[in-house]
């Protein structure tokens, strides 16, 4: 079962969003000496990593044994303003000690001749880490339902929930959403998290939030969930026709 917090604004939101983070983080570090967080772009993931920028609790954490992992990326180059990586760079990560070793950026079109390149290569990294079951996984909601890059209607959500054998990236072309080519985390690749976290703020996300916690829903943010806990965190607009 789905929780939903709802909060007055987007911005008393993203500091809750970026309070629990941290106190996760911390929780699993203490556990497990290690802590895997997949983050989000967009302007509710990105208001909740520059919260955690400026919380007190951020230098309690030892972040080198952090490592932060992205739910999905546009497949441009390095710099493009477009990347979800360069967002979270500017608002959190660059004011961080964290090791560069334990930021794992999807391939850009830079490095790789494909998307489907970059996509095997994350998947490689993550074997190379040992799979790990993600703390936190955080996406956003558009305001189509879609998480990451994983569209309604798109072939290769289709093809995922209609139980495809796919690993846990992909290549996605086509996108409904510019730009057109992308990889994201596959719903198997995003099964393993602990928590998922939908963030939602906006009336522009009120209809697909609503759609999306129907029992018969089909849209991507209802196919997420998380092993321990999934938990939908919304302004009062987004939670409006709840």
């Amino acid at each position: 079962m789905s929780s939903v917090r709802v909060f007055p604004t987007g911005d008393v939101m993203a500091s809750v969003v970026a309070e629990r983070m941290l106190i996760v983080i911390h929780d699993a570090l203490s556990t497990r000496g290690r802590a895997d967080v997949v983050l989000t772009g967009g302007t509710s993931g990105g208001a909740s990593l520059a919260a955690a920028a400026s919380s007190p609790l951020a230098p309690a954490i030892d972040w080198t044994s952090v490592h932060v992992w992205w739910g999905d990326e546009r497949f441009v180059t390095a710099g493009d303003p477009d990347r979800n990586e360069g967002q979270a760079q500017d608002a959190l990560l660059a004011s961080l000690p964290l090791p560069e070793e334990n930021i794992h950026r999807m391939g850009s079109s830079d490095d790789y001749a494909s998307a489907e390149d970059a996509a095997a290569a994350y998947v490689a990294e993550i074997t190379e880490h040992g799979n790990p079951a993600w703390d936190l996984a955080m996406f956003g909601v558009g305001p189509d339902g879609h998480v990451a890059s994983l569209f309604p209607g798109h072939e290769v959500f289709s093809e995922q929930m209609a139980g495809a054998d796919v690993p846990d990236a992909v290549a996605v072309h086509d996108s409904p959403k510019p730009p057109p080519t992308r990889v994201t985390l596959t719903l198997q690749g995003i099964a393993r998290a602990r928590r998922v976290w939908l963030l939602a703020a906006g009336a522009g996300k009120a209809d697909a939030v609503a759609q999306a916690m129907r029992p018969d829903s089909a849209l991507p943010a209802s196919a997420v969930r998380g092993v321990e806990e999934t938990l939908w965190m919304l302004d009062a607009e987004a939670a409006a026709r709840l």
